[in-house]
């Protein structure tokens, strides 16, 4: 089927000097600066002339290998993100002054970039495994994430500038097309057990985001026809795999903060496809599973910066997310509510678009007349969202408007992608802002994707607003999993119900009953939960609690806890009978992923419910203070 995919895109494939939807700087109706949004250009234009009293940040081996030694990654990866980015903005400096500085600026960083030895981010780099080695070995690349971003960034940079280099520094295109196919290409075709081909079944966010990189490789930087053609069937083959797994109602089991990075990455490299084939095969509006997708951020919006966020996202991920791409997606689809949602996060005075998504993404967002033209607007806060293929629930008081209570319920399984053991979890929100929340998680490191994940704390069931049973926290696994899910939606009252007891190996659990609801009418949250236990046969029976974690200050009442939350919200009281014991338990939050969140403290609730077997805790607006500032 590769080889008949092949034969097809010799003939439909534009050439190289045509196939990607950028304009060469030397198209001046495009790159004058007069044609293209000043704040964005301006605030480019002003960090990229800093860079040049700077040294560019250079990677070191001793950072390489704490992965292996201490298990960081992060003071590695900062120090290529920054060289990147650097990069990009040189690029556009150079694509808007044609000044031979920004040439020159350019073709230091590319050469950097040639010469580094590993593209690979160390971290995921498998020569330890194939070489015992602690570094990358140069002649045994892998093509990870990393090397998928490089090879995409110097195919950007010869559509761009390929004119310009060619004229001050000839050769080096040449040297870039050399190390794409050593670093990229060659590997591509070598190895077909790239886990992230998905040829196993489990296709996450890496297909998309390295598959569209090499598509973007093979479609400028390819000369030979035959290979151009063969590297994009095989793309083709891998895409296909990722959309044919999307569920029909377009959700992701990551999160938003990973649909920029999966579902966003497959519509992009679809956008890329439908262009470079004119339009011949163009699968954005016909296929269910990538219309919904488009969808899929306004749908998890909590309001303002604040999302919905499972497994590993953030619930305030930065507002600097390519909204371009979503507003083009939207465009392509016909769906106006997406397209409200991205034109939502315009800002006055504030840039279009930035370079820390990549210069694809940049360039794109620079140079969309319709995302220029956009005006801000209000996002559409759908009233209700129920997404059955990763069961997840969120119901708010008022469609259109953040203002009152809004509950987010899930169900799902133990191995899902950036899988925290969270079955039955529900988070709870007061004028858009979380106030019974999921913590997220911390930064990555080599422990994140190891062995020893489940050790972080912000994974474990027991940091998740669920019951601990008999002393017992969910495990990981796709066994344990929620039963008997069923969504209601209605105007008066919108909830999920749901078994949990499959999600835990508790000794003499017969069933864990959760029923989570908005009541509308009341103003309320509800969350009942119901369980049937065989007696124990200890003397002792271990701790049966349920837990809350909430975010802001957190003051107890006699049978609850009053919660202020963060950015300004009202007040809500969280109540359950009097004669619940609770202890409250405060977390210190150290880790700029988290503490750039939720500030210094997460405070969770603990509820001793051991000799009981029914419980009811409300979230309601604390009648005290119930005027809505916003």
């Amino acid at each position: 089927m590769t080889t008949d995919v092949a034969s097809r895109l010799l003939d439909e494939l534009l050439p190289c000097s045509e196939a990607l939807p950028v304009a060469p700087a030397s198209d001046r109706t495009v790159w004058d600066p007069r044609a293209l949004d000043a704040v964005t250009i301006a605030d480019l234009l002003g960090r990229a002339e800093a860079d040049l009293d700077t040294s560019w940040p250079l990677p070191l081996a001793s950072q390489a290998a704490r992965v292996h030694r201490d298990g960081d990654r992060s003071e590695w990866e900062s120090l290529a993100f920054a060289r990147q980015r650097r990069l990009s903005r040189a690029a556009v400096a150079a694509a808007v002054t044609l000044e031979v500085r920004w040439i020159d600026e350019v073709a230091d960083g590319v050469v950097l970039l040639c010469e580094q030895s590993s593209w690979c981010w160390p971290a995921h780099d498998d020569t330890s495994v194939r070489h015992g080695a602690v570094l990358a070995t140069v002649d045994d690349p892998f093509l990870d994430l990393g090397a998928g971003e490089v090879v995409g960034q110097l195919a950007w940079i010869d559509r761009l500038l390929g004119a310009q280099l060619d004229d001050r520094y000839p050769g080096l295109r040449t040297r870039m097309r050399r190390e794409a196919h050593l670093r990229v290409v060659d590997p591509f075709l070598r190895r077909r057990d790239w886990h992230w081909l998905g040829l196993d079944g489990d296709v996450h966010n890496w297909n998309p985001w390295i598959h569209g990189n090499v598509l973007l490789a093979a479609l400028q930087l390819l000369d030979d026809p035959a290979l151009r053609a063969e590297v994009v069937a095989l793309v083709v083959e891998g895409l296909d795999r990722y959309i044919a797994a999307l569920p029909d109602d377009g959700a992701i089991d990551e999160g938003y903060s990973y649909w920029w990075n999966g579902a966003c990455r497959a519509l992009e490299a679809l956008d890329l496809f439908a262009f470079a084939t004119e339009g011949r095969w163009d699968a954005a509006s016909s296929v269910a599973g990538l219309r919904e997708t488009v969808a899929f951020p306004h749908r998890t919006h909590l309001g303002g910066d604040w999302y919905l966020n499972l497994a590993d996202g953030q619930a305030r991920p930065t507002w600097e997310q390519p909204w371009h791409a979503l507003h083009r997606a939207a465009r392509r689809v016909g769906d106006d509510d997406a397209r409200r949602h991205a034109a939502a996060q315009r800002r006055d005075g504030e840039p279009l678009v930035t370079e820390r998504e990549g210069l694809g993404r940049l360039l794109r967002g620079l140079t969309d007349a319709a995302w220029r033209a956009e005006e801000p607007t209000t996002p559409p806060l759908p009233r209700d969202v129920w997404l059955p293929s990763t069961q997840v629930l969120l119901a708010r008081e008022h469609a259109g408007s953040t203002q009152g209570l809004t509950l987010a319920v899930k169900g799902g399984h133990n191995a899902e992608h950036h899988n925290h053991n969270d079955v039955g979890s529900f988070v709870v929100a007061v004028d858009g802002v979380p106030v019974l929340v999921d913590a997220g998680r911390p930064t990555y490191t080599a422990a994140t994707f190891g062995p020893d994940r489940y050790e972080i704390w912000t994974m474990q069931s027991t940091w998740h607003n669920v019951p601990e049973i008999r002393g017992t926290a969910q495990p990981a696994g796709a066994e344990y999993a929620a039963s008997a899910v069923a969504a209601s939606v209605a105007d008066a009252r919108s909830a999920l119900a749901l078994e949990l007891a499959g999600a835990y190996d508790a000794h003499g659990l017969v069933s864990w009953r959760r029923d989570a609801a908005l009541e509308r009418a009341a103003g309320r949250v509800v969350v009942d939960d119901t369980w049937e236990l065989e007696p124990s046969t200890g003397a002792d029976e271990p701790p049966t609690t349920v837990r809350l974690l909430a975010a802001g200050r957190v003051e107890p009442l006699s049978d609850g806890v009053r919660v202020t939350p963060l950015d300004g919200a009202r007040p809500v009281v969280v109540r359950w009978p009097a004669e619940v014991p609770a202890t409250l338990v405060a977390k210190p939050l150290h880790d700029p992923m988290l503490s750039d969140v939720w500030g210094d403290t997460l405070t969770r609730v603990d509820l001793l419910v051991t000799d009981r077997r029914t419980l009811r805790v409300t979230v309601e607006l604390d009648a005290a203070t119930d005027k809505d500032p916003r």
